[in-house]
């Protein structure tokens, strides 16, 4: 049953729910998170404006307890500009009931999370800017420094106070930035959680802080490129190291009570990586992982072994899907793992939640990801957070002995018919093989052009939660597109490795395969399709302009590459890895100068722009240490000197399109500018 409520409308209803019989839900007479409303086509007349995407106020996270008696929800008010966080309070023996209001001030609070049943701990960032000041021996004034600094505070839920953690070290507090990480939680202590801060020579430490007093004691010290550890215990048994450039991750490993470290893998930390830590065993030595051994196609979650460094066969796993985290309980117990399949899913280690889980997917319509974000130890009651391709995110509190889902906060505030459904695509690529694609209607549906939206990477994936782009769009009257093409991640190492050293072809051709499939059918307007993209998708929007110049009618690279053996000579001339591993890296995926020199130039967007017919935008931030700028000025100056259309807006101050929502807001405005006028 659904009701033609609007999005805000249901929002502030609680969505209930009863279970049934084998976890069924029941949903008779009662308000549903609607995934397709009444009356949507006259919605879909009035879309929504960019601004819209943006707007405030909005909840940043819910909370609960580790015995599930309280829930905490972490509300932004402020706005960009003058952020102001506060908490709401709520007994989750009645969730519906009256809240009580912390109010945190006028700092941007990030996280939240429960350090015992009643002290919160939630992670703030409080921006300054220094005075300007005369330089010496002139009359020039040199400007004032933005300067960002985050602490964790420690609020009582019962007296209300605040307790700022590491406030005994008040000359650590003054000269460090970054004092927001906490590492362990610490279950089995609920007075102490486990922090890194820095030294004042310069290395990362282990701290052990009181979350009701704040004070804190050192335990443990790394070297100069350490930046986080592992624990068991509250004991370190796993070292991560990272490079000067942040490019790659070295981690050691040791055995609780021995005090050397053993080299346990090195990988590069950009993309999906393919080692991770899941959570502690009740086997001192033994931990669980998230890894892909020798020889194996996916990741799935298994045992390491401290002592001999191995790993144990698979406790989980999927063919063609990687894991993606492994879900734990607030006593810190291992319950699953999470894939991607059709949508969100979890493999149990007990099985009465399967069709708890199944149930509360069929009370989302089956239309949205539905993560266990927090479950307490008696397992009876859970935080959801629900996403989906018209769900923004919402979180939901379930109480399974009260038979009830009660939603506590939502990221935003949209009306559902006004924006577009999305569906899953399966594409049959030139060569026989299948790839998944999502495809996105604008708000009504109508026929209309296409824009295809190329992922970056590669190895990573699109999934069907919610993308604010795919959205401002759609709400263009455009429909959307964006396939996950052969070297994406996610579906196993076979999959991404048929990508490697087929830039510019075989990825390329998977994209146009899409494009191809879904114009017929939907009646799209193949004279009006734009493609757009950010980082290995910005190189894709590059090259797609090059290869199909009669079918592109305008190209968006963001922080793209743009020239492959220049971007090979600039990770070589950059790698600080022991054997040039980052380098290494790129040239199995891409190609190797020595032996591939004229099918990487080929491939080359840069090389080849007299070919692009359409008129391109490059954005690309100042301070890029993934993709470096130059890329993009090259790509500038080679369209230039081609006589073709190009425009490039370089961001100050930002790196990897790391910019905030005002600069993401004004950018999107210009993306469907140019969009707009291409399609006039």
């Amino acid at each position: 049953m659904t009701l033609g409520l609007s999005k805000a409308a249901q929002i502030a209803l609680s969505r209930r729910m009863l279970l049934g019989g084998a976890g069924a839900l029941s949903l008779s007479g009662l308000v549903q998170p609607a995934r397709a409303l009444s009356d949507q086509a006259a919605s879909a007349s009035t879309p929504y404006p960019i601004d819209a995407f943006f707007a405030g106020p909005h909840t940043r996270s819910a909370s609960l307890s580790p015995s599930g008696r309280r829930i905490a929800v972490l509300q932004e008010i402020g706005t960009e500009d003058e952020p102001h966080g506060v908490v709401d309070l709520i007994a989750a023996d009645d969730p519906e009931g009256e809240s009580k209001r912390v109010d945190l001030g006028t700092v941007r609070a990030e996280a939240m999370q429960w350090g015992n049943d009643d002290r919160l701990l939630i992670r703030v960032a409080i921006t300054t800017k220094t005075a300007s000041r005369s330089q010496a021996g002139s009359n020039l004034r040199l400007p004032g420094v933005e300067l960002t600094s985050r602490r964790v505070i420690s609020i009582g839920a019962d007296r209300g106070d605040v307790v700022l953690l590491f406030q005994d070290q008040r000359n650590r507090l003054r000269r460090t930035f970054d004092m927001g990480r906490v590492i362990d939680m610490l279950p089995n202590d609920p007075d102490h959680v486990l922090m890194t801060a820095w030294e004042a020579d310069g290395r990362m430490a282990l701290h052990r802080v009181n979350i009701n007093t704040g004070s804190a004691s050192i335990i443990e010290r790394g070297n100069t490129t350490t930046y986080f550890w592992n624990t068991q215990g509250g004991v370190p048994v796993l070292r991560h190291d990272i490079n000067t450039r942040g490019t790659m991750e070295t981690v050691f490993a040791r055995m609780p009570g021995e005090t050397e470290w053993k080299l346990l893998r090195r990988s590069r930390v950009q993309d999906a990586p393919d080692f991770s830590w899941i959570g502690e065993t009740d086997r001192p030595g033994t931990v669980l992982v998230s890894a892909r051994a020798e020889g194996e196609d996916t990741e799935s979650i298994r045992e390491l072994d401290l002592g001999s460094l191995a790993v144990g066969p698979p406790i989980s796993a999927r063919p063609g899907r990687d894991v993606l985290y492994g879900l734990k309980d607030t006593a810190g117990r291992y319950m699953g793992a999470a894939y991607y399949s059709a949508r969100l899913e979890y493999d149990f280690t007990d099985p009465t939640l399967v069709p708890l889980h199944a149930g509360l997917n069929r009370f989302f319509d089956n239309d949205c990801d539905v993560h266990l974000t927090d479950i307490d130890a008696d397992r009876n009651r859970f935080m959801l957070h629900v996403t989906g391709p018209t769900e923004p995110g919402a979180w939901f509190f379930y109480d399974k002995t009260a038979r009830a889902v009660v939603n506590v906060g939502a990221a935003m505030q949209l009306d559902i018919a006004r924006l577009g459904v999305t569906e899953t695509v399966t594409v049959r690529t030139r060569d026989g093989a299948e790839i998944e694609a999502y495809l996105t209607a604008p708000p009504g549906g109508r026929a209309g052009p296409l824009v295809v939206l190329p992922h970056g990477g590669p190895e990573i994936r699109d999934t069907r939660a919610w993308d604010t782009q795919v959205q401002i769009l759609a709400a263009q009257g455009w429909w959307v597109l964006r396939p996950n093409f052969r070297g994406s991640g996610g579906y196993g190492l076979d999959f991404a490795r048929q990508g490697w050293t087929r830039w510019g072809e075989r990825m390329q051709e998977d994209v146009e395969d899409a494009v191809a499939q879904v114009i017929e059918p939907k009646g799209l307007d193949a004279g009006r399709v734009a493609i757009m993209g950010t980082s290995y998708g910005g190189y894709a929007a590059l090259m797609g302009a090059v290869r199909r110049p009669e079918l592109y009618k305008a190209c968006i690279a963001i922080c793209g590459v743009a020239d492959l053996p220049d971007m090979l000579a600039w990770e070589n001339r950059e790698d600080d890895t022991p054997g040039k591993q980052i380098y290494d890296f790129w040239t199995k995926r891409i190609g190797d100068p020595e032996t591939a020199g004229a099918s990487l130039n080929q491939a080359s967007p840069r090389r080849r722009a007299s070919e692009i017919a359409c008129p391109v935008l490059l954005v690309h931030g100042e301070d890029d240490g993934v993709v470096p700028v130059i890329q993009s000025r090259r790509m500038r100056d080679a369209l230039r000197s081609a006589g073709r259309p190009v425009e490039l807006i370089e961001i100050e101050k930002h790196g990897h399109a790391d910019w905030p929502d005002s600069q993401e807001r004004a950018l999107m405005s210009r993306y469907v500018a140019l969009i707009k006028q291409a399609f006039a």
